[in-house]
């Protein structure tokens, strides 16, 4: 095994490395951060679920953390433009009379 830091040769079962000091994490387990659709389509349907998801996954999950945000993101786009059309319709009606 090589060390992560300074790349020098290090035993397999060595926590911190004889030349640099750095500590090596040989036992953390991997977390699985694929970004998938699901977490954004979760983030768009529940907008306060996906900006949470965002703040507390985005230094261990980045990928997933983003799709949750640009879910949430999108979602009160989407809200704005529909509120910024419903009120320029209604304006219209008014002006028309109807």
């Amino acid at each position: 095994m090589y060390c992560k830091n300074c790349g020098s040769m290090i035993d397999d079962n060595t926590n911190v490395c004889p030349k640099c000091g750095a500590t090596q994490n040989n036992n953390v387990s991997e977390t699985n951060d694929n970004g998938g659709f699901l977490w954004g389509l979760l983030g768009c349907c529940v907008p306060i679920a996906g900006l949470i998801l965002f703040l507390v996954w985005k230094d261990t999950k980045p990928k997933t953390a983003k799709a949750a945000g640009i879910g949430a993101l999108v979602s009160v786009i989407i809200g704005v433009i529909w509120y910024v059309f419903v009120f320029v319709l209604s304006i219209g009606i008014g002006i028309s009379g109807y």
